[in-house]
């Protein structure tokens, strides 16, 4: 089965959160994105930007990839009740 790998600590930074105790003392010291152009002003992100950005967080918090994700979600709209989905 496979599963992500890679650094944590450059994951956390990138999406804003500290994703372990090792994550969160990094991100106090480095408060910005990694990489050459982490240092940098933000720009203004999109619609589709804030979305994408809260489904990778997803799927690092719960460590599951795309297909996992995407099959949990069909699931879980498909159930009777109230959810915070809105319909397709």
């Amino acid at each position: 089965m496979a599963r992500i790998t890679g650094s944590v600590v450059k994951q956390s930074r990138k999406l804003g959160i500290a994703l372990s105790n090792k994550a969160s003392k990094f991100m106090e010291r480095r408060p910005y994105g990694p990489g050459q152009h982490g240092k940098g002003k933000r720009q203004k992100v999109s619609e589709y930007g804030l979305q994408l950005k809260e489904k990778q967080k997803m799927k690092y918090i719960y460590g599951v990839l795309e297909r996992q994700f995407r099959n949990y979600f069909e699931k879980a709209t498909g159930m009777k009740g109230k959810s915070r989905h809105c319909p397709r």
